[in-house]
C-alpha cells in the first residue's frame, strides 16, 4: 500500500471511481471487502475525519467548541463583523477613525486565528477513509503534501491573512496622503485579496470536482460559492483602494467600502453555515 498517495485505500479496499484535477483527487468510491460502497470526498472527509474536528454524537451543532472546526466558524464570523461594520461611514463617524481602524485589525487577527486553526485541522485528517492507530494518536502543526488540494487551499489562506494582518496594522499609521500608502498598505492588501482568491478557488474546486463546473446543490457547495464572492468582492475593494499617484486619492472610496462589506458579508454566511457542515453525520455517508 502506498503510504504516501491521498487519500489512502485501506486494506480489503477498491477504489471503483475516482475524481481528480491534476494532482489532486477530489472525490473517491470505494467498495469495501463486505461489498458494500463508501462515497469519499476531500472536503467532507477534512471536516468529519480530522483529530481536532471530529464530532461527537452528543454535541449540538451550535454548541462543540471541543471541535476546531466549531472555533473556525465562531472566529471566521467574529472576524466578517468586524470588516462588515468597520467600512459604513456611519461607524467610522460614530467611533472615528483610530478605533475604526483598530476593528480592521481586530478583523483581520481573528480571520488569522480561524486560518490557522483550519490549517491545522486539514494536516490532521486521517490519510484514507479509515484510520489507523497511529493517525488517531499523532497531533502534527507542519506538513508537506502538494498532492493535497486542501493543504495548498487552507495554506494559501492562512498566507493571505497574515498579509491582511500587515496592511490593516500599517493603515493605524498610513494615511491615504501617505507618499508610502501604497507600498506600505496597498502591496500587502493586494497579496492578501490575491491569496484569497486562489483559496477560495482551489476550495470550490475541490467541492465540484471540476475546474469550471458547477458542484451540486449542498451545504458545502453553498459555503465554497458563497467564500468564493467574497474573494472576489474583496479582489475588487483592493483594487478600487489603490492610490493613483497623478491624484493622490484612492480609485474608488465607495467602491472600496461597498465591496468591503460585501466580502465580509459573504464571509460571515459562509462562516456561519460551518456550522451545521460540523454536525455529526452517519458514518456510512
Amino acid at each position: 500500500m502506498d503510504t504516501t498517495a491521498y487519500p489512502t485505500t485501506p486494506p480489503g479496499w477498491t477504489p471503483v471511481a475516482r475524481r481528480s484535477i491534476g494532482p489532486f483527487t477530489t472525490h473517491v468510491t470505494y467498495r469495501r471487502s463486505d461489498g458494500s460502497t463508501l462515497e469519499w470526498s476531500s472536503r467532507s472527509h477534512r471536516k468529519h475525519a480530522s483529530r481536532l474536528s471530529r464530532a461527537h454524537r452528543r454535541e449540538l451543532t451550535l454548541w462543540a467548541p471541543r471541535q476546531a472546526s466549531w472555533w473556525i466558524a465562531i472566529l471566521f464570523a467574529a472576524g466578517s463583523a468586524c470588516f462588515l461594520v468597520a467600512p459604513f461611514p456611519g461607524f467610522l463617524q460614530l467611533v472615528g477613525p483610530a478605533v475604526d481602524g483598530m476593528v480592521f485589525f481586530v478583523g483581520s487577527l481573528l480571520f488569522t486565528s480561524a486560518a490557522f486553526l483550519q490549517w491545522l485541522e486539514t494536516i490532521n485528517a486521517n490519510r484514507g477513509p479509515e484510520p489507523t492507530a497511529r493517525q488517531r494518536l499523532r497531533l502534527r502543526l507542519l506538513s508537506f503534501e502538494p498532492h493535497r488540494i486542501d493543504w495548498w487551499s487552507s495554506g494559501i489562506q492562512l498566507l493571505g491573512t497574515l498579509f491582511f494582518n500587515a496592511t490593516t496594522f500599517r493603515a493605524l499609521q498610513t494615511g491615504l496622503d501617505s507618499p508610502s500608502y501604497d507600498r506600505a498598505v496597498w502591496r500587502p492588501d493586494a497579496l492578501g485579496s490575491v491569496c484569497f482568491l486562489v483559496s477560495g478557488y482551489l476550495a470550490y474546486v475541490e467541492v465540484s470536482g471540476h475546474l469550471f463546473g458547477r458542484p451540486h446543490r449542498t451545504l458545502e457547495s453553498v459555503i465554497v460559492t458563497v467564500n468564493l464572492l467574497g474573494c472576489l468582492a474583496f479582489g475588487v475593494s483592493a483594487v478600487a483602494s489603490y492610490v493613483v499617484p497623478s491624484t493622490d486619492s484612492a480609485v474608488s472610496l465607495t467602491l472600496v467600502n461597498l465591496c468591503t462589506a460585501l466580502g465580509a458579508l459573504c464571509f460571515l454566511v459562509g462562516a456561519l453555515l460551518l456550522l451545521p457542515e460540523g454536525a455529526p453525520r452517519s458514518r456510512s455517508s
